[in-house]
């Protein structure tokens, strides 16, 4: 490993670098993602660097007092095999010291991140292609509005620990971005959100407390894409959700394995129809 090799918090316009690295990797982030992964938690994103040239990155966002989610971990293809790797990623475990951590590990490193005291807890199924008909549903969604404070509750209820600067930027609308909400009997039912990504579309998260709410948010948020194709991240342990996608005419694509290391919160997968992105939980 060069002697010159270090890690140290992100600079402006580095983490839009590592984003195009993840392109590069297949991971198909969003065209403005970089916007809300740093308001989330701005001293969560890690770049190493050999003098002052990136080659390797990390980010350990921490959510809550006990919470944090592990993601974007990649060494450039031209400076793998010397150990940058392992030097960034006890740099940024380090950094969430004492608090349980997640990530959603692709097959070929989820037995690095066993070794490394992370344990499964479910697996996701990216599920993508043109939607071939919206679905129906007996209840209607509606854009998002300024007003966050029953959304961030709802929110709270399904994610391992409360996100609130996340979600309001992850949910202001913006030219590639729309969030929509749900209400039964005056009730949040669920929500979620469809952006732009280098490849079609993704949504999420698409949290919903039945499979009639999450297809009215669909039927609102795919309409965003045009006939583009729409990805969504599924739990396989949530049946409902994979029928729904199955239902759009969506096949599988992309699996990963969702890990934690220390204790594994609780979470209603069965409202999980998608998650909100693999990258931060």
């Amino acid at each position: 490993m060069n002697s010159e090799f270090t890690v140290r918090p992100m600079r402006p316009g580095e983490l839009e670098l590592v984003l195009e690295w993840a392109r590069q990797e297949g991971w198909n982030p969003g065209l403005d993602d970089s916007v809300a992964f740093h308001d989330a938690d701005p001293s969560g994103f890690f770049v190493g660097v050999i003098g002052e040239v990136p080659v390797a990155s990390i980010s350990v966002v921490k959510y809550g007092e006990d919470f944090a989610f592990l993601g974007l971990f990649i060494v450039h293809p031209d400076f793998r095999g010397r150990g940058y790797g392992k030097a960034i990623w006890n740099a940024g475990m380090m950094s969430a010291e004492g608090r349980s951590i997640g990530l959603d590990g692709v097959p070929a490193q989820q037995d690095n991140y066993r070794k490394a005291g992370f344990e499964e807890a479910y697996r996701t199924v990216r599920y993508g292609g043109v939607i071939s008909a919206l679905p129906e549903s007996t209840l209607v969604a509606h854009a998002v509005s300024d007003r966050l404070d029953g959304l961030l509750r709802y929110d709270a209820m399904i994610f391992p620990a409360p996100r609130p600067t996340f979600v309001a930027s992850w949910c202001a609308t913006r030219k590639d971005r729309h969030s929509a909400v749900v209400r039964k009997s005056g009730k949040i039912r669920g929500y979620g959100t469809i952006r732009r990504c280098y490849e079609g579309y993704k949504i999420g998260p698409l949290f919903a407390g039945d499979r009639d709410s999450a297809a009215a948010l669909i039927s609102v948020l795919a309409q965003h894409a045009k006939g583009a194709k729409v990805f969504i991240d599924v739990p396989t342990n949530n049946g409902e959700a994979i029928e729904l996608a199955e239902s759009l005419g969506l096949a599988p694509v992309f699996e990963t394995a969702r890990m934690y290391r220390g204790t594994a919160p609780v979470v209603p997968l069965r409202s999980i129809f998608g998650v909100t992105t693999l990258e931060l939980g």
